[in-house]
């Protein structure tokens, strides 16, 4: 575009500027029923100053190509996520990118919805201090695999709140966030993705509050090699609904939560200090909580696969482990008369359960050794002394004001 580089050599002038004379930030109002409404809201978030607010009317918007947005502290504001408010509408995308890509701090996205992207629905990268406040991601043909992989996708960030978001569809993970740091996600809604909530690769986060429904894997937490940030840790899990995760699986093949088992609750993969309390679990079919380490090859000397410091607590569990769909679990459940218990370990790594439900360890401690030679058994991980309590996830108070 031809504002690009002129807006990148007056950057800082632009934020000297705002700083002297908040005033002068203005509301630039863009309407979905202009014939050309692509190109105007883009020109919108291009033009767009620190301070500015994109309003977007209301009205389907029918657009053919992503957004994006790469300038500091603004605001875009729909006039609300659901039916009569801003549908960002992409059904006719022509290119396989996000919806929208954000690549500028102190950003609120809120009250406007994402539609059948081809890509991701809503990326953010490098966004410290990001806010997704009352957005809607959706695929309205529901679960498909050539449904876009995420649908709210913070990555490499600081400072990250997702709250009040509803997503349905994703055929990777409706809410993600990636190799960031203090995090929160809470008072949102997950359905009919593959993985509901994924916290992956990341340093400190709060997940509470959510409804975790209808995905094949309700809240994941995972830790990969081969990536910049490695060594998950400290994330927090409570006071969530997780709860009937029996969509079958839809993942692309070769995708990481292709292998995640449908009737997944809480899954946790190779990281370290995690807590789970509080939550309410029903109906998943495979496990209410799930705790293994990596069992995929890679060639990361530097990486470590192992789940550590896994507490579970003071949660409820309703029907679960009726329906095994990890290999083997079929004939498992029928063995120990029909179902499995809640919380399946497969015996890597260290874990203590405190909850008063059976555990089921796969005696499978070396992840090099293969889950065929597993010999599932009761398990007892009660006796051991739970590490301190994680800190809470505090936010800028500049960030929470945003969503008052």
């Amino acid at each position: 575009m031809r504002f690009h580089g002129l807006r990148h050599a007056a950057t800082l002038c632009i934020v000297a500027a705002f700083a002297a004379n908040p005033a002068a930030a203005k509301v630039i109002s863009v309407s979905a029923t202009t014939p050309d409404a692509n190109e105007k809201l883009q020109e919108a978030l291009i033009l767009a100053e620190p301070g500015d607010i994109v309003q977007l009317g209301a009205g389907v918007w029918k657009l053919t190509d992503g957004l994006s947005l790469d300038v500091a502290n603004v605001t875009v504001r729909g006039a609300g996520a659901g039916e009569g408010g801003s549908i960002l509408d992409f059904m006719g995308q022509q290119g396989a990118g996000e919806g929208l890509l954000v690549t500028s701090e102190d950003v609120l996205l809120t009250e406007f919805a994402v539609l059948n992207t081809k890509g991701d629905g809503i990326k953010s990268k490098g966004a410290d201090r990001i806010v997704y406040y009352k957005l809607r991601v959706e695929w309205t043909a529901g679960p498909k695999e050539t449904n876009g992989a995420y649908g709210i996708y913070p990555v490499e960030s600081s400072d990250v709140l997702i709250d009040s978001v509803f997503v349905r569809g994703a055929s990777d993970a409706g809410i993600y966030v990636g190799q960031s740091k203090n995090i929160v996600v809470r008072d949102s809604i997950a359905t009919e993705n593959v993985a509901g909530i994924e916290i992956e690769n990341s340093y400190g986060a709060d997940v509470h509050d959510n409804i975790a429904t209808k995905n094949t894997g309700g809240i994941l937490v995972f830790d990969l090699p081969s990536l910049p940030m490695q060594g998950g840790h400290n994330v927090r899990v409570f006071e969530n609904i997780v709860n009937d995760n029996s969509t079958p699986n839809f993942a692309p093949k070769g995708n990481i939560v292709a292998s995640v088992p449908t009737g997944t609750g809480v899954l946790i993969m190779a990281n370290r200090n995690v807590e789970v309390f509080d939550n309410v679990f029903d109906q998943n079919g495979t496990a209410n909580v799930m705790i293994v380490g990596y069992r995929y090859e890679h060639k990361d000397p530097k990486y470590q696969p192992l789940p550590k410091g896994i507490v579970v607590r003071g949660n409820q569990h309703g029907k679960a482990g009726y329906a095994p769909k990890f290999p083997g679990g079929d004939m498992i459940a029928a063995a120990l008369g029909g179902s499995i218990p809640p919380v399946l370990w497969d015996g890597a790594g260290d874990a203590i359960v405190l909850d008063k439900v059976g555990v089921l360890s796969l005696n499978l401690p070396d992840v090099k050794t293969p889950q065929s030679e597993a010999k599932p058994a009761p398990a007892d991980l009660s006796k051991g002394t739970p590490p301190p309590a994680l800190p809470v996830i505090k936010l800028p108070d500049a960030m929470e004001a945003k969503v008052r």
